[in-house]
């Protein structure tokens, strides 16, 4: 899909189970916390002011651990990215325009259109002159070569590296001048999906403050990771004074809170207009929602199950707004583990567990209407049908049909081991139990609920599902493609990380980080030549069936299995915060944040309804 349209679905709220119950009675009673009231400007009126700082919570049990803004395998969370693009950002930036569909064609690139000739073969790239480094060097074609050459150079080290495209598939780059790029590419691409997919990843880094005169890519590169792996130091390190983009960090701690200040010398047209943004991490929504709802917080989320109570918020300043993402949402089965690797090999056991999902009951009554069911490879609105509902006869067909009967423990034996029809499949041995372990993210109910009422599911037919919860950075850092002979690939079996969306796509949704062989994002190490011929397809050309043969191919095989995909969070937002762009893509854009105040009443929004400058406490930072 070319342009695709977003779809906003009305989102209302998430189903907990403790939380909830501990949440609604706060609210009904009217114990906990002391309530603050935040300046209520409703929605038009205001006048802008400049300064003030807004703070921001991060997804629970998220804590940003990766400032270099080249991603390392294991540290690819969105929150990271997003944070790294404001210190540097790409050449094109995901938006949505007027129109409401997503575009790479922003005012606050980096860069000007692309220009494609020789048969989409070459690609001319003009950066626009104003951008200027914060020590007061200007951004030139160099520095975007520079990203290039350590990527080119360390590519096995870079998370977003898959074989046969950047950078595999630019033969040549040039610096034809202190402002203009060129690249020859190894064939001819689809001009939107190489621009969406491909040049939108590029960003110029600081070659002069990075580079050391005689040093290879391969050392700088190494030079760089060593420093990127120490966290304790993000805020103080030398290294990372050295910024473009909007912002730059003033305060980077090890629990993951994070405070941004303005660059003084960006150049883009979106300058900030707050003194700070600080992105304040949270164990649980729960600990999330009590500083919330005392006004620590001026942009924050709420389960919700308790979306009927948004009047509480509405009355003490607030506005409620769901955050829509481009993305997908599923569960992980890794291929390669020696274990459990020979069992989710079989699709026939992949379509039985995936016709063992729920997803519409689970989206209506654990997510209480807040996700709607993954249909395939590509987000629900492009997808025609569900070709595999929730069927539980169909998954006790196709799993007694292959030799599978139920064993005294009520737990599905194989009883016809072998290759042929009606057997259970290749490394299968006679009596082997259909038992998984499932590895999943910790600090949201909604998640736990979720994979309860999965596991409930599966024990009905006599799958047996033991789940273990982990810290989302620990499940990101487990849940890597891997080999068989790899440890890593033993110490999980099957993985979830969505409690947010599991995968959130560029403006062309294709899969070339998530199912291409040896993709990056490829965790459970799927490998299908159709697949990889239907990919390539949809970045070759330009026609509107490659994308619709893909996610119908993707959709049948299940190379995961597809769960509910969740709004990336129903968000609660000060009344008088305006200029906030809740983007499908997730990326953030505080530059263009500001607070207003009430006409006439000399109040502004940074203080409060009272002018307390302190009312809200040191988590608001006022």
């Amino acid at each position: 899909m070319r342009q695709s349209r977003t779809r906003i679905r009305g989102r209302t709220g998430r189903l907990l189970a403790a939380v909830p119950l501990l949440v609604a009675a706060v609210l009904l009673t009217g114990c906990g916390p002391k309530v603050e009231t935040v300046t209520d400007v409703r929605a038009g009126e205001g006048t802008p002011v400049e300064g003030g700082t807004a703070t921001m919570a991060l997804p629970p049990a998220a804590t940003p651990n990766w400032i270099f803004p080249i991603g390392a395998p294991g540290y690819l969370a969105t929150y990271n990215s997003a944070i790294q693009d404001l210190l540097y950002p790409p050449l094109y930036t995901p938006e949505t325009a007027k129109s409401g569909k997503l575009t790479t064609d922003s005012p606050r690139n980096v860069a000007e259109k692309p220009r494609y000739s020789d048969g989409n073969r070459t690609v001319t790239v003009p950066l626009k002159k104003h951008y200027r480094w914060s020590d007061g060097k200007p951004v030139t074609a160099g520095d975007v070569a520079f990203w290039f050459e350590l990527i080119r150079a360390n590519k096995d080290d870079w998370g977003g590296y898959s074989p046969k495209l950047l950078p595999d598939n630019v033969e040549k780059l040039q610096v034809l001048d202190a402002h203009t790029l060129r690249l020859r590419l190894d064939r001819a691409y689809n001009p939107a999906w190489f621009t969406a997919n491909q040049l939108a990843r590029f960003k110029p880094l600081p070659r002069h403050a990075w580079s050391k005169k005689g040093e290879s890519p391969k050392k700088v590169f190494q030079r760089l990771l060593s420093h990127a792996k120490q966290l304790s130091k993000f805020d103080s390190d030398p290294l990372w004074k050295t910024t473009m983009g909007p912002w730059r960090v003033e305060k980077w701690t090890t629990s993951g809170s994070v405070s941004l200040v303005p660059n003084k010398r960006y150049g883009g047209p979106d300058k900030p207009h707050l003194d700070r943004v600080v992105l304040k991490p949270f164990t649980t929504a729960g600990s999330e929602f009590n500083v919330l709802r005392a006004g620590g917080l001026d942009y924050g989320y709420i389960p919700p199950s308790v979306m009927a109570q948004s009047e509480h918020f509405k009355k003490t300043g607030y506005r409620i707004d769901p955050w829509e993402s481009w993305g997908i949402t599923y569960i992980v089965p890794n291929l390669n583990n020696p274990r459990t690797g020979p069992l989710m090999r079989q699709r026939y056991v992949r379509q039985a567990l995936q016709s063992l999902i729920d997803q519409k009951s689970i989206s209506e009554h654990v997510w209480q209407g807040s996700a709607e069911p993954t249909l395939g490879p590509v987000p629900a609105a492009l997808m025609e049908d569900n070709p595999l509902p929730y069927d539980p006869a169909k998954a006790r067909r196709l799993l007694t049909s292959h030799g599978w009967q139920r064993g005294d423990d009520g737990t599905l034996r194989c009883e016809r081991p072998g290759t042929g029809e009606g057997k259970c499949g290749k490394g299968i041995a006679k009596g082997r139990r259909l038992a998984l372990e499932l590895l999943s993210q910790s600090g949201s109910t909604e998640t736990s609920n979720t994979m309860q009422a999965i596991k409930s599911s599966f024990s009905r037919e006599g799958v047996r599902l033991d789940i273990r919860e982990q810290p989302l950075n620990t499940v990101l850092g487990t849940t890597v493609p891997c080999k068989k002979s790899e440890p890593v690939c033993s110490q999980w079996e099957m993985g979830f990380f969505g409690t947010q969306g599991s995968w959130i796509f560029p403006v062309d949704p294709s899969g070339e980080q998530l199912f291409a062989t040896g993709a990056p994002s490829n965790m459970g190490n799927w490998s299908d030549p159709e697949t990889d011929r239907l990919i390539k397809r949809t970045e070759y050309g330009d026609d509107p069936t490659s994308m619709r043969d893909y996610a119908r191919h993707l959709a049948r095989e299940v190379p995961v299995l597809w769960t509910p995909n969740p709004a990336y969070q129903v968000s609660v937002i000060r009344s008088d915060l305006r200029g906030i762009d809740q983007n499908p893509t997730l990326s953030l854009s505080p530059q263009d944040w500001y607070f207003v105040k009430k006409s006439g009443d000399g109040k502004d929004g940074r203080d409060g309804k009272d002018g307390n400058a302190d009312q809200h406490g040191k988590g608001a930072g006022r």
